[in-house]
């Protein structure tokens, strides 16, 4: 057997970048890395000389390289990915965060942190936490119940086993999440003698699991008997390259779709059997749909809370649910019949044994008075409004959007609201993170899109509370030319939260920034700052001014930031659905008690 003699970073490199999807494109594109003392003398020397097979770029700051990487894989429908490395310690622990939204959303990422000395020579070494009971935990026993696959790697040759099982991982549709492979920071350096078959280039082709025949059948079944069955189309749908069979599948057996968060953008919004976005942010016109439905087919959704309505969407009392899904583990939520398959295998095998059945008839004018109601939300103020509102801002954004754009966003005001009133012309078109709904998320996921796919025209929601959050990642794209137009509504705090504590009895407190305890009131300029980063920006004060600089932002090379200021008080009163936030029982504010008596009759409506 041929060896070659490596250190066990770069054996890591080098078998990483032999790795290939089924396009003939490397897996991992490259690696976000901040060097520190626990990866920089290995993984950094690795890095270094492999560069024009497997980039590095450097990000400033942990969780939002991750992020990026995340995004990544997502709007590449799960077929690339991209690994992050950082040093021991802050480093590694600022990962957790975009380690758990990465497996919330079933998305691969590498995560690779410097640890300990596995021969403990220098313990404590700098930044190690020490477990007084447990010599063998480090601080990166934190990632484990945020990865799908976890590892130590204390000596150079558990490379050989654990790398193919990070691999395995992150291209199982089923198991697919975040691999984390601690590297003990002296073990990167050390050499052994590696097989040089572990090296050549392997491809790594999707797994299409087909339907079980017994459960197929029974599901067939249960679709025959249905009267108004319901599509609810969830991301499974865009990771299994599905969203065409969807169509097929509806218009072939009449069936509605309704689209979940991640799910939205599977079917065209103007397709007829498109009856719009579902649960707490949903259509009246796709939640009137599932109230009667007799039948629930989801599709690649995990029935997440906001897509349920905590469950009190679905009204017919024997309405049977149907989860036609790739992991068994959602197959069978909720006391679900599973149809455990890949999305377009599973559509294309229920289609075959359906034949000639059709549902009966939706009503399509429930679609035209929901937009009746919403797109006047939109238009452009005719007397030109001091304070817009936010769906007056996507609907600006929506005038200046074209076929090849993503509007992309994670927390606050603006998922609710793009949900209900963005028009996805295609898939692809919506990327949002609302499985974790992480605050920081935006900025650097819209990096994250644009690498991924670079002739899109990317537009990035964010409120002026996520941009404090996490802003870093501009100047990282400033400097690496990524260009993407970024909408910061100001509405002076957490405008989202602050509406939910008055809407559950609560007074105003401590979200927007009116209600919180200052010595001198927060007087920031976004666009300022922005600029400071190497951004172009501009603050607007009005939707004309607004179109006006979304114009000018086509022409622009890089980063171009849009500043508005909002009213933090309006929401799509249309739509939506009862969500399940718990009102307290005892309050001296009269607003708690008789919101807590609405909350007590939804429980019991519920059932």
């Amino acid at each position: 057997m041929k060896t070659i003699r490596l250190t066990a970073a770069q054996a890591m490199v080098r078998y990483l970048s032999a790795q290939m999807n089924e396009d003939g494109e490397r897996f991992l594109a490259g690696c976000w890395a901040i060097f520190g003392h626990g990866n920089v003398a290995g993984l950094g020397e690795a890095l270094y000389h492999a560069q024009g097979d497997f980039p590095t770029w450097r990000g400033h700051n942990e969780q939002t390289m991750a992020h990026c990487a995340i995004a990544y894989a997502k709007q590449s429908g799960r077929q690339r990915a991209m690994m992050v490395t950082s040093s021991i310690g802050p480093g590694a622990t600022n990962m957790v965060t975009a380690a758990a939204l990465a497996h919330v959303n079933r998305l691969p990422v590498l995560l690779v942190p410097g640890d300990v000395f596995a021969n403990r020579g220098p313990d404590p070494v700098l930044q190690q936490i020490e477990d007084f009971e447990d010599g063998t935990v480090s601080a990166n026993d934190c990632f484990k119940p945020v990865s799908r696959y976890f590892d130590r790697i204390t000596r150079p040759e558990q490379l050989l086993t654990a790398l193919p099982r990070a691999m395995a991982t992150m291209t199982d549709p089923a198991q697919c999440g975040p691999v984390t492979l601690a590297f003990c920071q002296d073990v990167q350096a050390e050499a052994y003698d590696y097989p040089e078959s572990f090296f050549e280039p392997r491809t790594w082709f999707r797994r299409r699991i087909r339907p079980d025949h017994h459960e197929l059948h029974r599901v067939v079944e249960k679709i025959r008997a249905a009267k108004r069955p319901v599509i609810v189309a969830g991301g499974g749908v865009h990771y299994a390259d599905a969203c065409a069979d969807l169509q097929s599948f509806a218009e072939a057996h009449n069936i509605p779709v309704v689209e979940t968060q991640a799910g939205k953008s599977a079917l065209a919004w103007d397709h007829p059997l498109n009856m719009g976005p579902v649960g707490v942010t949903g259509a009246s016109s796709a939640n009137a749909v599932c109230a009667e439905a007799d039948l629930v087919l989801g599709v690649g959704t995990r029935f997440q809370d906001f897509t349920t309505g905590s469950w009190s969407l679905f009204k017919t009392p024997q309405a049977t649910l149907v989860s036609l899904n790739v992991n068994a583990y959602d197959a069978v939520k909720h006391g679900a019949i599973p149809l455990q398959s890949d999305a377009k295998t599973g559509l294309t095998e229920l289609a075959l044994e359906l034949t000639s059945y059709r549902a009966a008839d939706v009503d399509s004018g429930l679609k035209a008075d929901w937009f009746a109601n919403v797109d006047p939300l939109t238009d452009a103020p005719a007397d030109g409004n001091a304070l817009p509102t936010d769906q007056q801002v996507i609907g600006a954004v929506q005038r200046a959007s074209g076929p090849d754009t993503v509007v992309m966003c994670a927390a606050g005001t603006m998922p609710g609201e793009l949900h209900k009133l963005w028009k996805a012309p295609r898939p692809g078109a919506y990327h949002m993170e609302y499985g974790y709904s992480c605050m920081g998320y935006e900025i650097a996921g819209a990096m994250g899109i644009k690498m991924a796919q670079p002739g899109r025209d990317v537009v990035c929601f964010a409120g002026d509370g996520t941009y404090m959050m996490a802003n870093s990642e501009l100047a990282t794209a400033v400097m690496m030319g990524i260009k993407f137009t970024l909408v910061i509504t100001d509405n002076r705090g957490y405008g989202c939260i602050n509406r939910l504590q008055m809407g559950t009895g609560g007074a105003e407190f401590n979200n927007l920034l009116d209600h919180t305890v200052h010595e001198n009131a927060a007087n920031i300029d976004f666009a300022a700052h922005a600029a400071s980063m190497g951004a172009a920006a501009v603050h607007v004060n009005s939707i004309a001014e607004m179109e006006e600089a979304l114009a000018r932002a086509k022409e622009a090379t890089g980063p171009f930031v849009v500043v508005i200021d909002t009213d933090p008080y309006p929401s799509t009163p249309h739509g939506g659905n009862w969500w399940d936030v718990a009102v307290p029982e005892v309050s001296e504010r009269a607003e708690v008690q008789e919101a807590r008596k609405g909350y007590e009759a939804a429980l019991k409506d519920r059932g």
